[in-house]
């Protein structure tokens, strides 16, 4: 049994809450964190009780994301992944350049990429205290790869996740003599995020997290590979 927090876990058809259930019937114990309280993860706590733990959480705030790791300190003796999977965007975010505010970039960048270390720089004691090597997921997307950039819309949501990558390949050197920590960044595929039937990405939400599962054990250890991976482990440029 592992202690999982995944964070951004609030929307029964996204990849958050897909993996927080995919992670409960496996049996582990579980934190999913959400800004506001949620009615589809208390009934998931209802189902499961004392292994689902709700952890009110806003990652765009420092204040906030430093008093969560604070309460979970005192719930939880160690954590052996994160997967940051919280991101947010504008009604803006499919504008072209043109079009778009571009005052809305920082508050995306700032939730989904600096949001995540605010995460990692949080709850890292409880990262160390795993007993085996604990590791960082950050979900990011291909449209954060700068050499593979083929979008004229979707700007803010582009730099964001190319601000994560950076931010992992930084820390990933910060990790890199610590066989304690690893961390990736990875692009989880073509997800029906949003609910709609009629979207043709090839996989819906349940599905991708019974894929990243598996891809996230088989990489624990591997302190060598490349840091940008795609849902099937292969290396996805920067």
């Amino acid at each position: 049994m592992q202690n999982v927090m995944i964070t951004g876990a609030g929307r029964t058809y996204a990849l958050g809450y897909n993996l927080v259930l995919r992670y409960l019937e496996r049996g582990d114990l579980v934190v999913a964190t959400v800004r506001k309280p949620n009615n589809a993860l208390t009934g998931l706590q209802e189902r499961y009780g004392d292994r689902l733990i709700i952890l009110i959480m806003d990652i765009g705030d420092t204040e906030s994301v430093n008093r969560a790791a604070a309460e979970l300190s005192g719930k939880m003796g160690h954590l052996d992944l994160i997967v940051n999977n919280a991101v947010t965007v504008s009604p803006d975010c499919d504008k072209e350049f043109w079009d778009l505010n571009l005052d809305y970039i920082a508050g995306t960048v700032n939730v989904t990429a600096v949001g995540a270390m605010r995460v990692i720089k949080a709850f890292y004691p409880l990262l160390k205290k795993s007993p085996t090597t604990a590791l960082i997921i950050n979900i990011s997307s291909e449209a954060g790869s700068i050499s593979k950039c083929y979008r004229t819309r979707q700007i803010e949501y582009g730099m964001a996740k190319a601000a994560l990558n950076m931010a992992t390949m930084n820390l990933a050197n910060t990790f890199k003599d610590d066989d304690q920590i690893n961390i990736f960044c990875v692009h989880p595929g073509w997800i029906r995020t949003d609910g709609r039937e009629d979207n043709p990405a090839p996989l819906s939400s349940y599905e991708a997290a019974g894929i990243l599962m598996d891809l996230f054990e088989h990489r624990r250890f591997d302190k060598d590979g490349h840091r940008f991976i795609t849902n099937e482990g292969e290396d996805y440029p920067f």
